[in-house]
């Protein structure tokens, strides 16, 4: 296939069933950024906060979070503010305004996070039937997700479900020394649609967030001789 039809076929899967798997580097060439890019974004993970919400008394995760205001190819970042979810689609964390430590100015306006905003927000718009400059409210996620031996690191404790958005990006980062971490894709109606590890650095999922529910499995250490841990990227798109 030439990278039309990739393409082509990949905005076909976001309309029905809802979601489509990008292996590395399908996202990297359809959004450009260079090795140099690459490094500086992802040595950024090392440095985030732990996240102290966790209702089931966890303390495997760490986090960044951001908002911005996105419009055709203008990005704007919003104030600092807290995320929110409501307990319909978070039944764990759900219902609590969450703080958590900022991304960083580098990583936001580094050449990764911009090209993502400026060529999938008018993907989504296009797909949604609206037109090119239409507005999103839009939220960055970084995550690491730690395990060691004889633990287990929980990348979605909620389970199976919904972010309450409308497009949702979800970037692998990193995986270190360890095992597991499936992604299940599922319809509204509970059917399995697809099961799939985010293996290699720069694989990626793009999902109808209003089509599909989301969920990965536990995580556990391959070794006992050092850490472990799995780094994502989640971004959301909501129109606003």
């Amino acid at each position: 296939m030439t990278e039309g039809e990739v393409v082509e076929a990949g905005q076909d899967a976001l309309v029905d069933p809802g979601f489509v798997h990008l292996p590395a580097p399908g996202l990297r060439d359809r959004l450009g950024w260079s090795a140099a890019d690459w490094a500086t974004f992802a040595q950024s993970w090392g440095r985030l906060g732990p996240d102290l919400y966790m209702a089931d008394g966890g303390r495997y995760r760490r986090r960044r979070h951001a908002a911005f205001a996105v419009r055709g190819s203008e990005i704007s970042r919003k104030p600092h503010q807290p995320h929110f979810q409501s307990r319909d689609y978070n039944p764990l964390n759900g219902d609590v305004q969450r703080w958590f430590d900022p991304i960083e100015l580098e990583i936001a306006e580094g050449a990764v996070f911009q090209a993502i905003f400026r060529d999938l927000s008018p993907l989504f718009a296009h797909l949604d039937g609206r037109g090119p400059e239409a507005d999103w409210h839009c939220e960055a996620h970084q995550f690491r997700i730690e395990t060691a031996a004889g633990e287990i690191g929980r990348p979605t404790p909620e389970g199976m479900h919904r972010d309450g958005v409308d497009w949702v990006l979800v970037l692998l980062v990193d995986r270190h020394n360890v095992a597991e971490g499936t992604t299940e894709i599922g319809d509204l109606a509970g059917k399995t649609l697809g099961r799939f590890t985010l293996a290699a650095a720069g694989d990626a999922v793009l999902l109808d967030d209003r089509k599909i529910r989301h969920g990965v499995t536990p995580i556990r250490a391959l070794s006992d001789a050092g850490p472990a841990w799995r780094d994502v990227l989640v971004v959301t798109w909501r129109g606003a």
